[in-house]
């Protein structure tokens, strides 16, 4: 399973941890993923993803997934979340 938010596309980043004596090593910084149940008021379904904390956060913030759907970017979802954004787009149209 891919290390990477459904929702924003974020990633794994590469760094380095730093001794006290300046040695620098390679290190990766993991993005912090949870599997959450999103639950969409137009189709009246819930969707299970494995995105971020600050993507739920986003999700709040915008009303729920409809309204995270609704400007989140093409590019940066995965397959099936742009799947799920082209359905809640038809259900509101047709609404």
């Amino acid at each position: 399973m891919s290390r990477v938010c459904e929702l924003t596309g974020k990633g794994p980043m590469v760094g380095n941890n730093v001794s006290h004596a300046n040695n620098k090593t390679k290190r990766r910084f993991l993005p912090n993923l949870n599997d959450v149940t999103l639950t969409s008021d137009a189709l009246g379904q819930s969707f299970k993803f494995r995105i971020s904390a600050a993507a739920l956060r986003t999700v709040d913030h915008r009303g729920g997934l409809d309204g995270f759907m609704a400007k989140a970017k093409d590019a940066e979802l995965s397959a099936r979340a742009l799947k799920v954004k082209k359905d809640i787009a038809k259900a509101q149209t047709a609404a």
